[in-house]
C-alpha cells in the first residue's frame, strides 16, 4: 500500500511534481466528472459546443463586418474571428472555472488530502475538448471559404501550448487569490465580460495599435492572450505574423504560469483551514 507523508515544513518552493503524477487518476476523474456535469440534464446535450461558439460568430459577422466593415485582407471575416474565438473562448473558460474550482471543491478539500493543484488543473482538460470542437469549425469554415490552410500550421502546437499555460497561469492565481478574497468571484465575470473586448478576438490587434501610443501598445500586450491570438491566426491563416511586442504578451505568459505554479504552492498548506 502507498504510505503518503505530509510534512508541514516542506519548502514553499518545492512543487512535487511526482505527487501530481501519483494522483493522475483523482486528475482524470475530476475531468470526467466535469464534462458529465457541464451537458447533464441538458435537452440537446453536447450540440451545446458548438451552437454556442457558432451563435457568437454570426453576432460577429453581423456586427464588426457588415456594421464595421472592419478589413481582413484576403482571410474571410467569419474565419478571422473562428481562430479569435477559439482561443479567448479557451482562455476565459479555464480562467473562470479554475479561479472558482477550490471553492467549488471545498467539502472535498476539507475531508481528504491530495495535492490541491489537481483542481483546478483538471478544468484545463475539459476546456481542450470545447477547444476541439472550435477547432473542428474553423476546418468547417475554411472547407466552405476553399481557404487553405497557412505553411505555418506547423508552429499551430506552440501556439496551442501558449494558450494552455495562459488559461493555467491566470486560473491557478485567482484560484489562490479567491480562497482569501473572495471578491474575486465576483472580478472574474467582469474581467471575461470586457477582456473579450479588450483583447483582438473581433478584429486585428494593428486596428488598434497603429493608432495608440507605444505605450499604450506595450500595456495592451501586457494581456497575454493578445499575442497568442495574432500567432493562432498566423499559424492557421498566414494572416499577419505576431509583431514584436507580441513577444511581451509570450513572456508574461511564462511568468503567469510559473508565479502561479509557487503561489499556489505556498498557500496550500492553509487552504482546508480557510476555503
Amino acid at each position: 500500500m502507498p504510505k503518503t507523508i505530509i510534512d508541514a515544513n516542506k519548502s514553499a518552493l518545492s512543487l512535487d511534481l511526482k505527487e501530481l503524477a501519483d494522483y493522475r487518476d483523482l486528475f482524470y476523474t475530476l475531468s470526467y466528472r466535469d464534462f458529465k456535469v457541464k451537458y447533464a440534464q441538458t435537452f440537446l446535450g453536447f450540440i451545446w459546443a458548438f451552437i454556442q461558439p457558432f451563435m457568437t460568430l454570426v453576432v460577429f459577422g453581423l456586427v464588426f463586418s457588415r456594421g464595421l466593415q472592419l478589413d481582413t485582407g484576403n482571410v474571410p471575416y467569419v474565419l478571422f474571428a473562428a481562430c479569435g474565438l477559439a482561443s479567448w473562448t479557451y482562455f476565459s473558460t479555464v480562467m473562470s472555472q479554475a479561479g472558482s474550482s477550490i471553492i467549488g471543491a471545498q467539502s472535498m478539500v476539507q475531508k481528504i488530502y491530495f495535492p490541491r493543484l489537481v483542481i483546478p488543473l483538471s478544468k484545463a482538460v475539459v476546456g481542450l475538448i470545447d477547444f476541439g470542437i472550435a477547432l473542428l469549425i474553423i476546418l468547417g469554415l475554411m472547407i466552405v471559404y476553399s481557404f487553405s490552410p497557412s505553411a505555418n500550421i506547423l508552429f499551430l502546437p506552440f501556439f496551442i501550448i501558449l494558450v494552455v499555460l495562459a488559461a493555467l497561469g491566470v486560473g491557478i492565481w485567482l484560484s489562490a487569490l479567491t480562497i482569501r478574497f473572495r471578491d474575486f468571484q465576483n472580478i472574474v465575470p467582469f474581467l471575461v465580460r470586457f477582456g473579450m473586448f479588450l483583447t483582438p478576438v473581433a478584429y486585428p490587434s494593428s486596428l488598434l495599435v497603429n493608432r495608440i501610443p507605444e505605450w499604450a501598445s506595450i500595456i495592451y500586450y501586457l494581456n497575454p492572450i493578445a499575442g497568442i491570438i495574432d500567432g493562432f491566426r498566423w499559424s492557421i491563416l498566414g494572416s499577419s505574423p505576431p509583431n514584436e511586442l507580441s513577444y511581451i504578451s509570450f513572456g508574461v505568459v511564462i511568468l503567469l504560469f510559473t508565479s502561479s505554479l509557487f503561489y499556489f504552492k505556498k498557500v496550500e498548506r492553509i487552504i482546508a483551514d480557510i476555503v
